[in-house]
Order: structure tokens, then C-alpha cells, then sequence
């Protein structure tokens, strides 16, 4: 039996936790957040008992804590997770500060301890078996990543005052997908980078510090071309997707949406437009991403560099990079090239 504290009864606190009581082998024991009642009414529902995070370390049983709290809180958790012996589970970013989030990746490997960061698009059937097509060289070798990555509404102000802004919160799933389908396993690295953006949708948010529309475009070492368009705004859904164009074709990975029902009459076509938000769209992707977590612990397989886990903490790391240079393209006006 694996015992598991969770860190963190907010929205996504929740679906792990569903996730993790779901699983067979694993007992979620501990849940803690600073709104006790959170804790308390989480913790009731799903048979766990709700702590400090200093008891959940302290317990000698406790094997892995999954930390799904507010981002900066993320380091600190796991640094005393790491100090205390317990594998890791911890939500994206690693850390708003690049050295905070290498700093974070030295004391996981000091430990011996596992950590593995929630990439969940990694995990999704659809991108997953695009990546899979990918590998097996259904189109030859990879030339060109078109990413679309647009939110229903932007998150209320007071999250986006402390969020890091859209490049390091919102973006960060998309760097990642980036080095997941032209950068796996090392084989290339960004080494040019341009980002421009603007406040569109509110001017509330330029006043909070922070853009909602951006584009981004990347150049690997051997040429490969990446172009990421995102927006806080898509009146019509969740839209979610991403195109690779090779030297033999193209695969593309679309939106999902509710229903497959097609409706057809003399007013036009219907069909469901794209899912509702991210809790929808990724819903498998959350189950799927907290299984192979556990099951990398169950087979004793992970170390402090990832192990078997599809997402590290050097991938959390090197997305944050990238993160950091689209700011700094951003706010400079000029691009960021990084070492061949």
C-alpha cells in the first residue's frame, strides 16, 4: 500500500485527490491546506484526515506527497519534501524563479528522492498518440510545431496579480509540449527565442502587470521552427491543439468536445463547440498522469533525475527557462538566443 498526502484542497487539489483515492494500492492519508475547512471537508469525503504539512512529513509512512497548492508555495514544499524523504508530485511551475526551481532540482537529487512535475498535456490520449505517430516516423522528422493555446476568459485579477504572468503560468504548458515533440530525450534545445504580446481583452489586466494575447516563435539547435499563439480569450471555447509538420506529412491534434453529435437542417451545421475549460478538457489527462505517478512508485523504478516518469523536475526546470526568456523577449522588444 502506497500512503500519499495531498498538499493543497483547492480546484485542483480535488482531482487529484479524486484521482489518488480512485487508484488500487494507494491510501490517501493526509490532506493539508491553510483553509482548515477545505482540508477538513476534502478530507471527510474521501477518508483521509486533515493535518499540518508538518505532521505529513513527519510520518515515516507517508511515501510521496502530491503538492497541488498555490505556485509559490510549490518550492518550499518541495525542498521540505525532499528533506523529509518523500518522493514528489508537484503541479507546474517548479518555481517562478529559474535558480529558485534549479535550486529545488539540486535538493531533489541530493535526497535520492523522485519528483515529477504535472506536464498533463503529456498525458492526454490525443497529444500522447500524436507523440507516439511522431516517434514511429509517420511523417519523418519533424520540422515545424504550430501550438494553439487559448483560454475561455481570463482568471480573475487578483490571480493574474501573482500568477508570474501569462508567459511563466500560462505558457508553461506550452514550452513544455515544445521540448516534448522537437526536444525529446535531449536531441535538440531551443537556441532562439521571440515573444511579443498584448492586452486586448481587458485593460484591467495591462493595469495588474501582464498581457493576454501572445505569440511566441522558437528555433531549435538544427533548425526546427516552433510558433506558439495564445489568448485569455476564446469566446467560443477551450481551444486546445497543435499541428507538426514533417518531411512526409502532417499530424494534428485537435480540440475534443463534449458530445460527437452532428446537428443538420436548413439553419446550417451544429456540432458541440470545443470543451468548456481545463478541468474538462484534461480530465483523462489528470487521472492518467496520477496513475502512471503511482505505478513509477509501486515498481520502485523512479531517482532524482525522473526515472521512468514522462515529466522531471529538469523538465519543469528547462520550461521555466524558456518561461523566462519569452518575458525578457517580451519586455526588451528583442529576441533571447540561449547556447548551442
Amino acid at each position: 500500500m502506497t500512503q500519499v498526502a495531498l498538499f493543497g484542497a483547492g480546484r485542483i487539489g480535488q482531482i487529484h485527490a479524486s484521482n489518488l483515492a480512485a487508484l488500487p494500492g494507494v491510501q490517501l492519508r493526509y490532506i493539508s491546506d491553510p483553509l482548515t475547512h477545505s482540508a477538513e471537508a476534502l478530507a471527510h469525503a474521501l477518508g483521509a484526515r486533515a493535518v499540518a504539512v508538518e505532521e505529513a512529513l513527519s510520518d515515516p509512512a507517508i511515501a510521496a506527497v502530491v503538492i497541488a497548492s498555490p505556485t509559490t508555495t510549490h518550492s518550499d514544499l518541495i525542498l521540505r519534501a525532499a528533506g523529509a524523504g518523500k518522493h514528489i508530485f508537484c503541479e507546474k511551475p517548479v518555481d517562478l524563479s529559474v535558480a529558485r526551481a534549479e535550486a529545488c532540482a539540486a535538493a531533489v537529487e541530493q535526497a535520492g528522492v523522485a519528483c515529477m512535475i504535472g506536464f498533463q498535456r503529456r498525458f492526454d490520449p490525443t497529444f500522447s498518440l500524436l507523440q507516439t505517430r511522431l516517434r514511429h516516423g509517420e511523417i519523418g522528422l519533424p520540422e515545424v510545431l504550430n501550438i494553439t493555446s487559448r483560454d475561455p476568459a481570463p482568471p480573475p485579477l487578483d490571480y493574474l496579480k501573482q500568477s508570474g504572468g501569462i508567459f511563466r503560468d500560462m505558457l508553461i504548458h506550452d514550452f513544455d509540449v515544445f521540448r516534448w515533440i522537437l526536444c525529446e530525450e535531449g536531441r535538440d534545445e531551443a537556441v532562439w527565442l521571440s515573444a511579443t504580446g498584448a492586452c486586448l481583452t481587458n485593460p484591467a489586466i495591462a493595469r495588474a502587470g501582464d498581457i493576454d494575447t501572445a505569440i511566441v516563435s522558437i528555433r531549435t539547435r538544427s533548425g526546427r521552427l516552433c510558433q506558439i499563439n495564445a489568448s485569455r480569450r476564446a469566446v467560443y471555447g477551450y481551444d486546445q491543439r497543435f499541428e507538426v509538420l514533417g518531411s512526409k506529412g502532417l499530424l494534428l491534434a485537435g480540440n475534443h468536445r463534449p458530445t460527437e453529435v452532428l446537428a443538420m437542417d436548413a439553419a446550417g451545421v451544429r456540432t458541440d463547440g470545443p470543451e468548456a475549460f481545463f478541468l474538462e478538457r484534461y480530465r483523462e489527462a489528470y487521472r492518467l498522469e496520477m496513475a502512471h505517478f503511482i505505478a513509477q512508485l509501486q515498481a520502485d523504478a523512479p531517482n532524482s533525475r525522473g526515472g521512468r516518469f514522462r515529466t522531471s523536475i529538469q523538465d519543469g526546470v528547462a520550461a521555466q527557462r524558456l518561461a523566462d526568456a519569452a518575458a525578457l523577449s517580451f519586455a526588451s522588444g528583442q529576441p533571447v538566443t540561449f547556447a548551442a
